[in-house]
């Protein structure tokens, strides 16, 4: 049985599924004439992914190695693998990337790796490949929880995968519905387009993989506005980087963080310029830059005071 619950197993058999939907997709793009898939955005797109699954392969002996430490120590032990212990190993493997993706952006250190996901101008399947590429040096660090509560690892990357997969789907312009009682518990492409929005009232919203039921317990929700009071959503960066080279689109949040530490800031206490590494993105110690919820705070300010003046 465990064979069968593996990480490449499930990728070899989503792979050909992914690739029909895919150019189906682009087919439609093409067909109603949007300008959503450029050959050089899709070839970073699937580039990063290679990156990533190299990457996580180098990574798996340690990820194996640290997560099978822990789950030797685990609390729990599971007499059979039942549904209810399926279950279990899902949701709680959602809640735990939740937090990780939770610290992906509110910690500038994590976002530098996890910008890569966010950089593009374009929204479309291709997109959900465009990883994280270096997340599989630290993203097993969040799933030791779960080893302790007696999951053996072949498990937490199955489920992981699972998710993963699910997520893809998410990343499309083309399915307006909301999907009723479905869209309260489950990511839809709704949800997800917000995140992936740099729309300031979108920034950071919408961190759930499968289940959305976390950004709501958390306050980390936000609906999708399609009323013409609101603006079109613009995917990217609130600032988009001039220079679309791999290189850069890799590590230009990296170039960023190191100048602010030993030379824009350099004049500042050390204890100043570790702000600017870990502290949330934008964050600034006079204000000259903004974070997400201070530029949201002035967002709901402004409406505030217009409305008072109607």
């Amino acid at each position: 049985m465990d064979s069968l619950l593996n990480q490449e197993v499930l990728y070899k058999w989503s792979t050909p599924f992914f690739a029909v939907i895919i150019i189906f997709e682009i087919l439609v793009s093409y067909y109603y004439q949007k300008k959503n898939y450029t050959f050089k955005d899709t070839f970073t797109n699937v580039y990063f992914a290679a990156i990533n699954i190299g990457l996580d392969l180098i990574m798996k002996v340690i990820s194996l190695f640290v997560l099978g430490f822990f789950y030797q120590h685990h609390l729990l032990t599971w007499e059979n693998q039942t549904l209810i212990y399926w279950v279990f190993v899902f949701v709680f493997q959602d809640f735990l990337y939740y937090i990780q993706h939770y610290v992906d952006h509110h910690s500038r250190f994590f976002w530098a790796v996890h910008v890569t996901h966010h950089n593009s101008k374009y929204y479309n399947l291709t997109t959900g490949f465009r990883s994280s590429v270096f997340q599989p040096l630290y993203r097993y660090l969040f799933f030791i929880p779960l080893a302790i509560m007696g999951v053996p690892s072949l498990h937490i990357m199955f489920a992981y995968a699972l998710g993963q997969i699910y997520g893809v789907f998410c990343h499309t312009k083309f399915i307006k519905y909301n999907f009723g009682f479905f869209g309260k518990i489950f990511v839809t492409p709704s949800h997800h387009r917000v995140h992936h929005a740099s729309n300031i009232m979108y920034l950071d919203k919408n961190l759930g993989t499968v289940l959305i039921i976390w950004d709501k317990i958390f306050g980390t929700f936000q609906a999708e506005k399609t009323t013409e009071d609101y603006e079109e959503i613009k995917f990217g960066l609130t600032e988009n980087q001039k220079s679309t080279g791999l290189f850069n689109i890799i590590f230009h949040e990296w170039n960023s963080i190191l100048k602010d530490f030993f030379i824009n800031k350099r004049h500042l206490s050390l204890q100043i310029r570790l702000k600017y590494v870990f502290y949330r993105p934008g964050w600034s110690h006079d204000g000259s830059t903004e974070t997400s919820k201070e530029l949201q705070e002035k967002l709901i300010d402004k409406k505030r005071t217009i409305a008072n003046n109607v």
